[in-house]
């Protein structure tokens, strides 16, 4: 117990001073740390790890947020400041629109990502670009509210407000990719969204050009709109630069590019993916093939819309050796049927399943690359749109799991494939290097010291 010397109200007011200052001093190394994810559950999870870290380490982080994401980040104990991205609208409803969207293209999922230019990837950066234009409205307001020390962004567009705060109020921003690594663009690596080899050089060229004829009068709409705001025109087909301050990307060591420009520290910093903190999971017993390999099956959040194909993976999977968990979302009733060896959820605390699975199929989302990656899971990865088609490739072609057309296949070529995953032992040494060296690392640790420095730098 502290003493003090004194009178006793003299001593009461010394250690109320001194209580205070200690108090002043852990709170003057508190800073506000805003993060603002883009309105879908990859980036947003991805977000919650480096939170949940730099929450650790004393900050204050906060979210800004669409309103059709509301909840998710309270769901983690985390303060939400709404952004409308889109026309208002209850929040439900933002959640059924984007739902909605996705199912509006379930007919062009089969097509190859050079033929998805014309269609979803078209419908997708035009409503991509309406987010920021719309996010104008009220990011200043809610940014001046706030009153950030710093700002995380993980979108694939530029918010100018996020500059402009910036630059006003000297706070550093920075940029988060937790997509694929090639959202930074490198003559020498396959473009964003192309699902090419790092071989296929002719294949690159042959997107790009294809890319650029397609998106370019979005394009020009959007620098229109860049220009409104102050800001500089976009070379033609890029949405967003990277931060001068700090850029983090969660792609893993061992499935990098070998870029003709590669990306270096300390402006840019690889995270070996980042892995959030989730609740425990304890398997459930099966009806059958209980004592079976575990497999996990998951289309995402907004995939699990086409329930004709995970009928298909479930049927098959009622024929094989295996125990299988299988999230549905919000399609639960599409499912009457279900066999004695396969147990459906419309959503499971997915580390938690991951860590514990023989097997995974998944669609691509980098939450689920990275993370089967990160507990040395095989997986069987069957895109259908965005960068599911990039990590499928480069899961397939590092030796880290397998990529297969998401409808083009027979049972028998789904047997095969899992029982590749259970047995292939240059996999599984590969799979263990990999996790044990971005275990070594963990991401939201890394991140939450890199924002850390930058803070003390930013305050010094």
């Amino acid at each position: 117990m502290v003493q003090l010397a004194g009178k006793p109200g003299q001593c009461a007011y010394l250690l109320i001073q001194r209580i205070y200052k200690q108090w002043f001093n852990i709170m003057s190394k508190q800073r506000t740390i805003a993060l603002f994810p883009e309105a879908a559950f990859g980036p947003a999870l991805n977000s919650v790890g480096i939170a949940q870290a730099c929450k650790a380490l004393g900050h204050n982080p906060v979210f800004l947020t669409d309103p059709g994401m509301s909840g998710i980040y309270r769901g983690y104990g985390f303060e939400e400041h709404l952004v409308n991205m889109s026309e208002p609208m209850e929040p439900e409803a933002m959640a059924k629109y984007w739902q909605d969207f996705i199912n509006g293209h379930i007919e062009n999922f089969d097509k190859s990502p050079y033929e998805q230019i014309d269609n979803y990837v078209r419908d997708c950066w035009e409503a991509i670009v309406d987010t920021s234009k719309w996010a104008e409205k009220d990011l200043p307001g809610v940014l001046n509210k706030v009153k950030p020390d710093l700002i995380c962004v993980d979108n694939v567009i530029l918010f100018p407000a996020i500059k402009r705060y910036s630059i006003e109020n000297d706070v550093p921003w920075v940029r988060i990719i937790s997509c694929s690594e090639n959202e930074i663009e490198d003559p020498q690596i396959p473009p964003h969204l192309s699902g090419c080899s790092e071989h296929d050089h002719e294949g690159m060229k042959r997107y790009r050009e294809r890319f650029i004829q397609v998106i370019k009068p979005i394009h020009d709409d959007f620098n229109a709109f860049l220009q409104s705001c102050g800001e500089a025109p976009y070379p033609v087909g890029e949405f967003f630069e990277s931060s001068p301050y700090l850029n983090l990307l969660l792609y893993p060591e061992a499935v990098k590019f070998r870029r003709a420009r590669p990306l270096k520290e300390p402006q840019y910093f690889y995270l070996q993916g980042c892995v959030r903190q989730e609740q425990d999971y304890q398997v459930p017993e099966f009806k059958a093939n209980n004592d079976k390999p575990l497999v996990y099956v998951s289309f995402g959040s907004l995939g699990s819309g086409d329930t004709k194909t995970l009928q298909r993976i479930i049927d098959d999977l009622a024929r094989q050796p295996v125990r299988a968990l299988v999230n549905v979302g919000d399609y639960m009733d599409q499912f009457p049927v279900v066999p004695d060896n396969v147990q459906l959820g419309s959503w499971f605390p997915q580390p938690s399943v991951i860590a514990q699975a023989d097997a995974v199929i998944h669609h691509g989302g980098n939450n689920s690359f990275t993370e089967c990656l990160f507990f040395g899971t095989p997986a069987i990865i069957m895109p259908y749109v965005w960068d599911g088609h990039d990590n499928a490739t480069r899961v397939d072609e590092t030796g880290h799991g397998i990529k297969m057309h998401r409808n083009n296949w027979s049972g028998d070529d789904l047997a095969n494939s899992i029982q590749r995953l259970l047995t292939d032992t240059r996999m599984h040494e590969k799979l263990s290097a990999t996790s044990a060296q971005m275990q070594s690392q963990h991401g939201p640790t890394q991140a939450a010291e890199k924002l850390d420095a930058l803070l003390k730098a930013a305050n010094a």
